[in-house]
């Protein structure tokens, strides 16, 4: 079951929390591939936000391989595939945790507190 929430005021842009949590909810294979994803115009409704943010977020989605749209059906889980080079995959790795990182030794962790962290989260989404 696909639950999202967003918080306002957050400095992450609605619909970047809106593709994150899906993404995140793929990744655990909480939502199956092949799965509807909810209308763009019923998830606006249920966390009311503009549909054009939920619109946004599924379009960046679909961008990314990782949905795809069916005209006149809707949004569905994409069969997971390699859309990028390992080059890009690798830079946007890179791009993602190099600012983690920053700010988690600006917060005082240490590496070893990073990663055990970074651990934490993957058992979370049953992926170690």
């Amino acid at each position: 079951m696909l639950q999202i929430q967003v918080i306002t005021g957050s400095k992450v842009p609605i619909y970047r929390q809106v593709v994150d949590q899906i993404r995140s909810a793929i990744g655990s294979g909480a939502v199956a591939i092949g799965q509807p994803l909810p209308s763009v115009r019923s998830l606006a409704g249920e966390l009311v936000v503009n549909p054009n943010t939920i619109a946004k977020a599924y379009a960046a989605l679909v961008a990314d391989g990782v949905v795809e749209s069916q005209q006149g059906r809707g949004y569905f889980v994409a069969q997971r595939r390699e859309i990028y080079t390992k080059a890009e995959r690798t830079r946007r790795l890179d791009e993602a945790v190099g600012p983690m990182v920053a700010e988690a030794l600006s917060l005082g962790f240490s590496e070893q507190e990073i990663i055990g962290a970074i651990s934490k989260h993957f058992q979370k989404l049953g992926k170690s």
